[in-house]
């Protein structure tokens, strides 16, 4: 018999695993989570030595609402014997495989989660239905989409040999399988964190011929200023809401780097390893292009040649025996049968139309309410995608779902006043 839920919830990634983990408030075990991979996990395959997180541990599933709440990050490191040790080693941000840790453990100790289980359709039938491969696997008065983001793959790479492609997503694993010879070609395609994360793996692992091409006129590191991380708070995103859909896009393309750009330390690691070399080998190991976008790719043999279009309007080519794609990321697509499409209001970009508190607009949201998580960039702002205020968006949606202030968010202490 299929059970029926409060509150489904397809994905059991961290946007997810914040609103179970404070779903108590509102009605205790009446929140399912189903989740495709088949175990607890967060970009695994992103996992390389010596990658940091890019926000603070305090911004975690739940202290943002209530640092007494048994998953916080500071209860997870008592309980599992390691405050002292952490503290003792000065991590100015923590190691992404911890925080990949901390999520496994505090997904083992919430009720009803389902792995192994990628929900593949929604339909409504009075209540919201989620499938999965033809199967009933659950009906709930609400439905939350937390099934973040996939990678960014051109279509030109189709015609490249598979192994001679590597998605970043995969880098980690597909790097076991890779002979070690440290002249072998490589190519990175990205501007971002992610491409600079594969860099240093790459050059981790000994590897001497890297050319890391990428689209912006530099490789930006990220704006982590007190004034950029008030744009990561409560009260600024109420004002974004508040504001018109152009100046909204116009504000969001003005603040990328705060949320988009590289670790300092990671650009850091970079270009020390790099100068080294030089004075070691006589060569630096990685070329660093920037302002080139990739137009264009052929096989050529055992390699792969890339064609490049310059800022100077110039074209270039470059060849390499692998090519590592961390080009971005896209939505992945939404579980909805076409029935259930018909129902939905979509606006004239052909987007979602999405409200303040996450829900969509749709026929039934009066009495069932579908939340999309990260989806909504030009509505919440570059939060949307952040971690750094999931428990404040996990408070929005469980006030949404009860109709009232269940969940009190405070942001008091705010010299900055908005326009």
């Amino acid at each position: 018999m299929t059970t029926t839920y409060h509150t489904v919830g397809i994905g059991a990634g961290p946007a997810n695993l914040s609103l179970a983990a404070m779903y108590d408030v509102l009605a205790p075990h009446e929140i399912a989570l189903f989740e495709a991979n088949d175990r607890p996990g967060w970009h695994d395959g992103m996992l390389h030595s010596g990658v940091r997180m890019q926000t603070g541990w305090v911004k975690d599933l739940v202290s943002l609402y209530d640092p007494t709440h048994p998953l916080s990050f500071l209860n997870y490191l008592v309980t599992t014997g390691r405050v002292y040790a952490l503290l003792g080693a000065g991590f100015d941000t923590i190691p992404r495989i911890e925080y990949h840790q901390y999520l496994s453990w505090a997904a083992g100790q919430l009720p009803n989660i389902t792995y192994g289980t990628p929900v593949d359709r929604v339909d409504f039938d009075g209540v919201l239905v989620s499938r999965s491969g033809g199967e009933v696997v659950a009906r709930s008065q609400h439905l939350v989409i937390g099934t973040g983001t996939v990678p960014y793959r051109p279509d030109f790479l189709g015609a490249l040999d598979p192994r001679a492609v590597v998605v970043a997503d995969h880098l980690h694993q597909r790097l076991a399988a890779v002979p070690d010879e440290p002249d072998l070609p490589w190519i990175v395609i990205g501007s971002g964190q992610t491409s600079a994360e594969c860099v240093a793996a790459l050059l981790g692992r000994g590897f001497r011929d890297i050319r890391w091409i990428g689209r912006r006129s530099w490789f930006a590191p990220l704006e982590d200023s007190p004034s950029a991380n008030d744009l990561y708070r409560p009260a600024y995103q109420q004002a974004f809401l508040n504001l018109s859909r152009e100046v909204r896009e116009r504000l969001v393309s003005g603040q990328i780097l705060t949320s988009d750009g590289i670790s300092p330390g990671t650009l850091r690691g970079v270009y020390q390893h790099n100068y080294e070399e030089r004075l070691r080998t006589g060569r630096f190991p990685v070329t660093i292009m920037p302002s080139r976008t990739v137009t264009g790719a052929r096989q050529l043999g055992a390699e792969v040649e890339l064609e490049c279009l310059t800022a100077g309007s110039g074209t270039e080519h470059h060849r390499a025996a692998y090519v590592v794609v961390a080009a971005g990321r896209r939505q992945a697509p939404l579980p909805f049968d076409d029935e259930l499409s018909a129902l939905v209001d979509f606006d004239e970009r052909g987007d979602l139309v999405i409200e303040p508190d996450y829900s969509i607009r749709w026929k039934h949201a009066d009495d069932h309410k579908i939340f999309v998580l990260n989806r909504g960039r030009y509505v919440q702002g570059l939060v949307d995608s952040n971690l750094s205020i999931l428990p404040v968006r996990s408070a929005m949606v469980l006030n949404a779902i009860a109709g009232r202030a269940v969940c009190a968010v405070r942001d008091d202490f705010l010299s900055t006043q908005w326009a």
